[in-house]
């Protein structure tokens, strides 16, 4: 009984951690300030900025260690 009831509780904090953070995902939103786009817009003009997707940072990053091409 001990462990339903630990399972219980821990679904319910779950449950309460994530409408939190739903919440503040809504409440708040991002907007670039004029010295993030300046310092964006240098790097790049600088040459090395490539923005990527997650299946070119998959196809880049790997877990294969020494493998990895």
């Amino acid at each position: 009984m001990t462990t339903l009831a630990f399972l219980a509780a821990f679904v319910a904090v779950a449950l309460v951690g994530w409408a939190v953070a739903e919440a503040k995902g809504k409440a708040c939103t991002y907007h670039q300030d004029e010295a993030e786009q300046e310092a964006l817009a240098r790097y790049q003009h600088a040459g090395d900025y490539q923005e990527m997707n997650i299946s070119d940072v998959i196809r880049i990053i790997s877990t294969k260690g020494f493998k990895t091409t």
